[in-house]
């Protein structure tokens, strides 16, 4: 499994954009996204920028990584999914329409 983890660009150069893991530098090759410009979130999977994502949603992901990165070594998990906390689980919509109408199968 592969996981992506958000990071912040610093600058561009080319398709190399330089960026920072928390407070470690690291090198993201912005080749799939050529929009990119300093300032912006990449989603980086294993050096590869796949998508550009809003602050709030990198931030929360990274707050989810290190909830989980603390629950792997016998600390708590903290407020990580404090976002999916405050929200019950739903069904999809074709779901939610089935079980509405007592249907129990596909």
């Amino acid at each position: 499994m592969c996981v992506g983890i958000p990071m912040r660009l610093v600058s561009v150069n080319g398709i190399a954009g330089h960026a920072l893991d928390g407070d470690l530098p690291a090198t993201v090759d912005l080749s799939l996204l050529p929009e990119a410009r300093p300032g912006d979130w990449v989603l980086s999977f294993l050096g590869t920028g796949h998508a550009l994502l809003p602050e709030d949603e990198a931030l929360k992901i990274r707050a989810a990584l290190q909830g989980l990165a603390s629950l792997m070594q016998g600390g708590p998990l903290g407020d990580a999914f404090a976002d999916l906390e405050s929200h019950p689980p739903a069904l999809p919509p074709h779901l939610q329409a089935a079980l509405d109408a007592g249907r129990s199968t596909g």
